[in-house]
């Protein structure tokens, strides 16, 4: 609950806070003007061999690479959700898809399952309450 004081709208600092004048903005001023020259040494230092000063550069200039992903189809067996996932195993097991690939098929087969569930919850609710009427009729 807010008490009375503040009014929907209207700024309680309506001037606000001045931009550049806290500690920190200074600071950060003061460590932009070095960081052509900081990023120059690390790009020599890289050059040089340094595998520190290459990863720090190269993690901060180029985004991670994904995994390649191609389609995969893979003939799951008919019957229960766990000889799927089973097949799903043994084809990351053997090298027939990464394990990402595999994660993604288990985590399709999980989300089946509770889809299942809630239908087979569904239909016993209905015959439980189907039953349960004529019970009292």
């Amino acid at each position: 609950m807010t008490s009375g004081r503040f009014k929907k709208g209207q700024s309680g600092n309506p001037q606000g806070r001045k931009p550049g004048n806290g500690a920190l903005s200074k600071l950060r001023a003061g460590i932009a003007a070095h960081v052509p020259g900081i990023l120059k040494k690390l790009a020599e230092q890289a050059k040089s061999g340094d595998v520190a000063a290459a990863r720090l550069l190269l993690e901060r200039a180029l985004p991670p690479l994904k995994p390649a992903e191609e389609a995969i189809r893979l003939n799951l067996p008919k019957g229960a959700l766990t000889e799927q996932g089973q097949a799903v195993v043994t084809s990351m097991a053997s090298g027939g898809m990464a394990p990402a690939q595999g994660a993604a098929f288990l985590a399709s087969l999980g989300t089946l399952a509770k889809l299942l569930e809630a239908d087979e919850l569904e239909r016993r609710i209905a015959a439980l309450e189907a039953k349960q009427a004529a019970q009292t009729k």
